[in-house]
């Protein structure tokens, strides 16, 4: 991540190719224990998250990844009791999961604790006062580790990997071992559901989550959501389950009865939505092994 003066931020995910923000103010600025952190005012995305150089959300797009992490298993589940968020710090999943009335707890377990904090005092917009949640459970800890406690065996109707791109700290977070921890924490109709990139330009890394997780789960799949400010065009939302195939869990007449019935108030999902973007491109279904 570059600045030039206080008027231009650049991300650099892929080599030859960035994009950049007119940026207004620095409202964070830190190196924590674990990464560097960015936290700015944009002349068009409103507020916006940077980890070690890498745009995590905008306030002007942040519902299009958010609600697609969470909100189509829930309606396709029909509800959940107990959700955990992996990464997740800005609190984002978090509240498209509390939207719900029926969700008794959620355990946000994100390493760094001023990723938190920092979430807490400067992104109001994103999380909208979920912290205030009593039902929310913050955890400061590695979340490979949290997995393997003995509390979390067979606990999470839902398990949400919010996690950065497979650098730095989150590099551990796409191993076979990691994705084996989270299948025993996993209830027998439990989802998980992982962001696995933009396939266009991460093809590799949606090949091979899909393939690890295919040697765990006997049910995987893919739908797709747009986040304008990841670069790239699709981003590929990978689910995984032993006992429940999202994708055939629930018809459009289903889904969309839950939804009136639950009022929970969205941007981007809807009942017809959640059934489109199971509809991949030729070129994405190229990439599944």
């Amino acid at each position: 991540m570059t600045m030039t003066g206080t008027r231009t931020v650049s991300e650099t995910l892929y080599d030859g190719y960035a994009q950049q923000f007119g940026a207004t103010a620095v409202v964070a600025e830190e190196k924590t224990a674990f990464q560097d952190l960015l936290i700015f005012d944009s002349v068009m995305h409103g507020r916006v998250l940077v980890l070690d150089g890498i745009i995590q959300l905008t306030e002007l797009d942040e519902f299009t990844y958010s609600e697609m992490l969470a909100q189509p298993a829930i309606f396709a589940l029909d509800g959940i009791e107990h959700a955990m968020i992996v990464g997740g710090g800005d609190g984002a999943v978090a509240e498209e999961i509390l939207k719900h009335s029926g969700v008794k707890s959620v355990d946000l377990v994100d390493i760094d604790g001023r990723v938190i904090e920092l979430s807490k005092q400067h992104l109001p917009k994103v999380h909208n006062g979920v912290f205030d949640d009593p039902r929310l459970n913050v955890h400061a800890v590695d979340a490979f580790d949290f997995l393997a406690a003995p509390e979390a065996k067979g606990r999470y109707d839902l398990i949400i990997a919010d996690r950065p791109d497979p650098v730095g700290p989150a590099e551990i977070l796409f191993g076979e071992t990691f994705y084996g921890r989270l299948k025993d924490a996993m209830t027998d109709r439990g989802v998980a559901v992982f962001q696995t990139g933009v396939p266009i330009y991460q093809p590799q890394e949606f090949t091979d989550t899909l393939t690890l997780l295919g040697g765990l789960f006997p049910n995987i799949g893919t739908y797709l959501t747009v986040t304008p400010t990841y670069i790239g065009g699709q981003m590929a939302l990978t689910w995984a389950s032993k006992a429940t195939d999202l994708e055939a869990a629930a018809g459009v007449e289903d889904l969309s009865r839950r939804f009136a019935d639950a009022k929970v108030r969205t941007k981007y999902y809807s009942p017809s939505v959640h059934m489109a973007a199971f509809a991949l491109p030729p070129f994405m279904e190229d990439l599944i092994p």
